[in-house]
């Protein structure tokens, strides 16, 4: 019985499932390697910072700041530093799968170095985010600036992957306005520090679930692996099991591997209805345009309009509209009369019904309905009016 399954499953399929939602002790190169090609959908990396502190750093009234001042911290050069950082992220591009991505975050010691690993590598950056911190740590020396943020890089597999981006949740969550790339979050702080049975840290870098939760959110679905090669306490670990993803840890500090195992054996998940996400318009079904005047909710002869009411064209019965002496479909219209190689028709030309002025891509809700396809995304419309 173990063997069929095993062959109908595949090989790797077999293996991936033996280590999903587990923390695997030991290097993070040596068990990526024993990782099957192919069997992750996002990486959240937290690296070695390589700081190259000189010395302790005291606090005015003298007190010493319990900063990062670890083994697994430190290297002897540059060159060092960056031969580690290629060797892992080559091999965390070799599990993931063709439309897996990766999140780096790192601060102004490494996330240079690391960005040109990655697109070295053949990683393609989709975006740098800045994570603002509330509270950052002051600058007790008042020789620079307080170093109030760390930058984090997203990117797909390579070019051609289509990395998953959950864009309408995220833009619902803000208040129906785009997710910038610059973030406000606290450091981790307050219950959600984890401490030593002698109240201290128990690890100096610990991120605070929010940024976590917001990556995982935006970047993943319900029932994808999320690999964390620097598993520390087990931050990605308890976000992941708490949104319904499955988790891979790697680990080589027992120490911080048991108090994630801990950690994560304290959450509780989230009902799997509660997970449910607004889906991508890619994800939707094709509505044409002339789909909309086929099933009379714009009738030919209707006119539409720019923004900004200056320009009116008049909607024909096969779908295209004229204006001047000039015929087109609503995208190649809509480039004409703005001098541009290209236009979005649907949010570029607007109708007006009961006093109201809105671009023509509401309608594609009103034939979704019609046709059958109404869902998720036409009742958030709904309710956000």
């Amino acid at each position: 019985m173990v063997e069929r399954r095993r062959r109908s499953l595949g090989e790797s399929q077999v293996q991936s499932h033996a280590v999903e939602n587990r923390i695997l002790l030991g290097d993070c190169i040596d068990e990526l390697r024993r990782l099957p090609a192919g069997s992750v959908d996002l990486v959240f990396a937290d690296p070695p910072y390589n700081l190259q502190l000189a010395g302790d750093l005291v606090r005015p009234n003298d007190t010493r700041v319990d900063g990062v001042d670890d083994a697994w911290d430190k290297f002897a050069s540059f060159a060092e530093y960056d031969n580690f950082a290629r060797a892992w992220l080559a091999a965390c591009r070799r599990v993931l799968k063709p439309d897996g991505a990766i999140w780096v975050i790192g601060s102004y010691h490494n996330i240079f170095r690391l960005g040109v690993a990655m697109q070295d590598l053949g990683f393609w950056i989709q975006n740098d985010v800045v994570w603002r911190k509330v509270n950052p740590m002051p600058n007790f020396r008042g020789k620079r600036f307080t170093n109030a943020h760390e930058t984090l890089i997203w990117a797909s597999r390579d070019q051609k992957s289509r990395a998953t981006f959950n864009y309408e949740s995220l833009k619902g969550s803000n208040d129906d306005l785009q997710m910038r790339s610059d973030w406000l979050f606290p450091i981790c702080s307050g219950p959600e520090r984890l401490k030593d049975q002698g109240g201290r840290k128990a690890h100096p870098t610990q991120k605070p679930e929010a940024l976590l939760h917001r990556i995982i959110l935006a970047t993943t679905n319900p029932g994808d692996v999320v690999l964390d090669p620097f598993f520390g306490t087990g931050t990605t670990g308890a976000v992941a099991k708490r949104l319904g993803r499955k988790f891979i840890g790697i680990e080589r500090d027992p120490d911080y591997a048991r108090a994630a195992k801990e950690r994560i054996a304290r959450v509780v998940p989230v009902s799997q209805g509660a997970l449910e996400t607004i889906p991508p318009k890619r994800s939707e079904p094709r509505i044409p345009f002339g789909t909309i005047i086929e099933l009379g909710i714009l009738v030919p002869g209707a006119s539409l309009y720019d923004p900004r009411r200056k320009i009116q064209a008049e909607v024909k019965a096969d779908g295209t509209l004229r204006w001047q002496e000039s015929q087109a479909s609503i995208h190649r219209l809509g480039a004409l009369v703005q001098g541009k190689s290209a236009c979005n028709g649907w949010t570029f030309w607007h109708f007006e019904a009961k006093g109201k002025f809105k671009p023509i891509d509401r309608l594609r809700e009103e034939a979704k309905r019609q046709l059958g396809l109404a869902g998720t995304r036409s009742i958030h419309l709904e309710a956000a009016e």
